[in-house]
């Protein structure tokens, strides 16, 4: 399907009195309108408080000056918003939402387009979606699209059920399901590392990759967020999306065109390859962990268990570390390490490529600490690629040393980065759905997750907590790499100066 450009709608942002819009939908909508990428369009802010249109106008200004600095044009672009206060049970506010879209949409000549962004708990996604065609918002002679946030469903037979109401409202091509991650610059780049250069694409494989290791930390503990983390922790928060998303992006086969169905369908080969494991050995494949009270960032922190709207006796994770096996030609044998957690060292998203050792490395010296090459990409705070290789040593003999070759979006350039939500919603507007999963992608991966979680919910652990916030996790999780003959790589290891 060839993306429109420049695409003509009315979005409806449900929640938009929420943090999610405040923080990043109005400033990433006037992103896209500064840099000319919204042409013809207009946006009804729904929410249950009862506020003013001048009200919401401000509140949007506000947001978008407190994230970008003040703009000369923000007038006219909070001209094109809207709000409706709005009950979610009530069909009489679904019609009164209706008659204001089809105005707006005439004069405004939207030709009927309209995309639904739900930006609130996900309990309310079905009721939303059904409400939205029995009373009539459905109805529109351009496109209809719908865009929720994760997380989809607390498991595979919840997501099953919300996936049903919403097929009632939306076919699979009109729901856009939102992975924040891959919005990401880095995270896109993935695809661009492995398939647009001949170094490495030969080399992505079984004979010459060892392992690839995936870290996402996080400094903050749970926050205001307990009453959510506990019914969802670690495993359902952040590995059934975003690391198995990028797990799917390193793994999956090139593509034979880069379009939604065929990137789909490949990362979809990657999900049906993975291992299931029985019962009995995930604890030799996952460790969880829980933080306790520590020093982040020069202050005492308490432990998970004290944190507001928590259990004292929770046994909830906020640490995950696994080994995730890819039984396929290209990858057979090779582990992919994963590890999230919260209330540790600091905040880092990277992708460590570890590529195997020559058959005999004749520069070889454990005490000159030569390394295997390394491929790292760099996710956040910083974006961008470093190879690790080995070099002769300036003036010296032939002692070999590390070197690293780096590339960066710092500088000037970063100016320009769009944000993920930008990038999202653009590609929302141009109906391309390649950077939102797919039901199919939902499903195989909560199934893979609904088995550790059966696992560790029968199974009340007795050293909860069992990393001290301010470190890079429990124990357990370096012995997982310890008895496969790996380690973590570090994190202040692969830190550099980037390059600018």
């Amino acid at each position: 399907m060839k993306q429109q450009e420049n695409m003509s709608s009315l979005i409806m942002i449900f929640g938009a009195t929420g943090d999610l819009a405040i923080r990043k939908l109005f400033p990433s909508l006037y992103r896209l309108f500064e840099r000319g990428r919204l042409n013809k369009f207009a946006v009804i802010g729904v929410a249950r408080r009862q506020i003013t249109n001048d009200a919401f106008q401000k509140s949007v200004r506000e947001s978008v000056i407190n994230a970008l600095g003040d703009k000369e044009n923000i007038d006219e672009f909070i001209s094109y918003f809207y709000y409706q206060s709005h009950d979610v049970t009530n069909s009489s506010s679904y019609v009164a939402l209706r008659n204001l879209a089809d105005q707006i949409d005439a004069n405004y000549s939207l030709e009927g387009n309209r995309i639904f962004y739900l930006a609130m708990a996900p309990e309310f996604f079905g009721p939303i979606a059904l409400h939205l065609k029995s009373d009539g918002l459905t109805e529109v002679k351009g496109f209809k699209r719908l865009v929720i946030e994760k997380p989809f469903g607390k498991s595979l037979e919840s997501a099953k059920e919300l996936n049903q109401q919403i097929r009632t409202a939306f076919s699979e091509e009109e729901i856009y399901r939102i992975d924040h991650y891959l919005g990401k610059e880095m995270v896109r780049n993935i695809e661009v590392i492995r398939f647009a250069n001949a170094i490495f694409e030969p080399l992505w494989n079984n004979r010459y990759i060892s392992n690839i290791q995936i870290t996402s930390s996080e400094v903050l503990g749970v926050e205001e967020r307990g009453r959510y983390y506990e019914t969802s922790g670690a495993l359902r928060d952040m590995v059934q999306n975003h690391i198995m998303q990028m797990v799917a992006l390193l793994a999956m086969e090139p593509p034979i065109r880069l379009t939604t169905d065929e990137v789909r369908s490949e990362k979809v080969r990657v999900f049906r390859s993975l291992r299931r494991f029985e019962s009995s050995e995930i604890k030799d494949y996952f460790v969880r962990g829980q933080y306790g009270p520590g020093t982040v960032n020069d202050e005492q922190v308490p432990e998970y268990r004290a944190e507001p709207m928590v259990d004292k006796e929770s046994n909830t994770e906020t640490f995950v570390a696994g080994k995730i096996m890819i039984d396929n030609f290209r990858w057979a044998g090779v582990p992919f390490y994963i590890r999230t957690g919260k209330r540790m060292k600091s905040k880092s998203t990277k992708i460590v490529v570890q590529f195997k050792d020559i058959p005999m490395n004749l520069y070889y010296q454990p005490e000159k600490n030569v390394h295997p090459n390394l491929l790292v990409i760099h996710i956040q705070p910083e974006e961008g690629i470093t190879l690790h290789l080995n070099a002769k040593k300036a003036g010296g003999h032939l002692d070999a040393q590390e070197v690293k070759l780096s590339f960066a979006n710092t500088g000037i350039q970063a100016m320009n980065t769009p944000e993920g939500y930008e990038k999202l919603l653009y590609d929302c507007l141009r109906g391309d759905a390649t950077n939102f999963t797919h039901w199919d992608e939902v499903a195989y991966s909560w199934a893979f997750v609904d088995k550790i979680s059966e696992v560790w919910e029968k199974t009340k652990t007795v050293d909860f907590p069992n990393y001290e916030s301010g470190t890079i996790g429990p124990k357990a999780a370096d012995e997982l790499l310890e008895k496969d003959g790996f380690f973590w790589w570090p994190v202040s290891y692969l830190e550099v100066d980037m390059c600018k």
